[in-house]
């Protein structure tokens, strides 16, 4: 019976990902290779990566990412591996990123003022909360190409997701923005 089910369980591990069409993000071996790649100089790094393909860490890595996180990341939507703290360099300071897996909380180091993005599986939708404790939604996804963006009429637009989309959406903002004055 234990040599019978040990084919079925490589068949069915195999599968997992086969019947799935999940490429995934490969999240967690990629951030091996990030922390590798930080760790000191090219002769360090180059070590590290052989250490680590000798002893199996990339080898598990990547099949855990196979067969367990990029079929949650399919199913669900989000990546468990996606979450975590990085730091921003913008052109007026630097920016903390904490993802908790619904959303991002972007800390200012210039000032230590936040703003919450959150992301509504369900709604797909994008939304910013604001100091009074209310969130105002500023994209939904409509489908593959398109997305619905706010307008100061308040009925929105649907954005296509090309730079011509994005420039329209852009003229039209200026344009509000105008008109408000």
């Amino acid at each position: 019976m234990k040599k019978r089910l040990i084919p079925v369980a490589l068949v069915a591990a195999i599968s997992i990902p086969v019947f799935t069409s999940c490429i995934g993000s490969f999240a967690l071996t990629n951030k091996l290779l990030t922390w590798n790649r930080s760790i000191g100089s090219k002769i360090v790094n180059e070590l590290v990566f052989i250490g680590f393909w000798i002893l199996p860490v990339y080898e598990v890595s990547a099949l855990a990412d196979v067969l367990v996180i990029n079929s949650i990341e399919f199913w669900s939507g989000t990546n468990p591996m996606a979450c975590g703290k990085t730091m921003i360099d913008g052109h007026d300071g630097r920016y903390l990123v904490e993802c908790d897996g619904k959303g991002y909380t972007i800390t200012s180091e210039n000032d230590g003022s936040q703003v919450r993005l959150d992301f509504d599986v369900a709604q797909q939708t994008w939304s910013v909360a604001m100091p009074d404790g209310q969130s105002l939604d500023f994209m939904t996804f409509v489908d593959d190409s398109h997305v619905k963006m706010p307008t100061a009429d308040g009925k929105g637009m649907i954005v296509d997701l090309t730079e011509e989309g994005l420039l329209a959406y852009r003229a039209q903002a200026d344009n509000s923005l105008w008109a408000a004055r």
